[in-house]
């Protein structure tokens, strides 16, 4: 049995980098503290910290400001999850590429240290017309100490091509940072969630933020309800839901996954998706210059 913490985060102005990771640190230890194996953050949490610019009429100019503080976020959610001994999906954040180019990254912190990477792959219009970010080509099945799981950054979970190939790698939990300003958004994010763990066979989280920001361009209205979402089978909730929180309320949730019953579910379920395919009839592989173990940083 393994605990999943999720923090569904406020979006507030902060007065520095200091507060915000100020405010990391304290769910972190609160998840800690409930003995969780996971904290999970939102999607591009530290984006307030745009609103330490005086000017913010250059949208591109804001988020390149955004992504110089990433490294340090990096590092330091890092040595919270050593500290506290406890993994950490570190939501997204923007990342300045070798190509100089922009990139919305979720990071998995180990607590013995080591860091992951995931880039998102599919770019929605409004990332790619106001802050030119580019998507990834690179997806991967993480090993932790609490099981195999796979990262995929809100938009990218509305594609279940994904969600399918890193099921084939042994997924047992998917991990989906997430940030949607509307309820509309957010039921997109939260339905396609839900097939994806009927489709594979495997738990799925998904964590977002909440709260107004009127004065940061883009960050004005926040619409989230963090869940965790189980395979649809007698073992677990009827409505396969695991967990969830009040919507648009910062608060964190907690859920204990049973990886056995995802075992047994795939070989004498009612139905088993993932045995059942129809190889014979369709076939779905990624590049082979795509599929990379995990872009493990120092």
């Amino acid at each position: 049995m393994i605990r999943v913490g999720a923090v569904q985060w406020q979006m507030r102005e902060f007065a520095s980098v200091e507060a915000v990771l100020k405010q990391v640190e304290y769910y972190v230890d609160a998840l800690s503290d409930y003995q969780s194996d996971f904290a999970v953050f939102p999607e591009l949490f530290n984006t307030p910290l745009i609103g330490l610019l005086d000017d913010q009429s250059d949208p591109v100019r804001c988020i390149r400001f955004l992504a110089g503080f990433t490294e340090r976020f990096k590092q330091e959610i890092s040595r919270m999850a050593v500290a506290y001994n406890i993994n950490i999906v570190a939501g997204s954040m923007v990342e300045v590429g070798e190509d100089n180019e922009l990139y919305n990254v979720t990071y998995l912190c180990h607590r013995d240290g080591e860091i992951d990477r995931q880039a998102k792959l599919h770019i929605t219009p409004q990332e790619r017309r106001d802050w030119i970010i580019k998507g990834g080509d690179e997806l991967a099945v993480f090993e932790t100490d609490a099981g195999r799981i796979g990262m995929l950054i809100c938009y990218d979970v509305e594609f279940p091509e994904l969600s399918r190939l890193l099921a084939d790698q042994d997924m047992d939990i998917l991990m989906v940072p997430f940030w949607t300003d509307t309820k509309n958004s957010y039921l997109r994010v939260r339905h396609c969630a839900q097939a994806r763990a009927i489709e594979n066979e495997c738990y799925v989280v998904v964590c977002g933020s909440v709260g107004n920001l009127p004065s940061i361009e883009s960050l004005d209205i926040q619409y989230a309800q963090s869940a965790v979402f189980s395979p649809s089978d007698f073992a677990f909730p009827h409505d396969a839901v695991m967990a969830e929180t009040t919507p648009n309320t910062e608060m964190i949730m907690f859920s204990d996954l049973d990886l056995e019953r995802l075992k047994v579910l795939r070989s004498e379920g009612s139905v088993t998706n993932l045995k059942d395919r129809r190889k014979d009839l369709f076939d779905l592989r990624l590049r082979d210059w795509s599929w990379k173990s995990g872009s493990r940083q120092d």
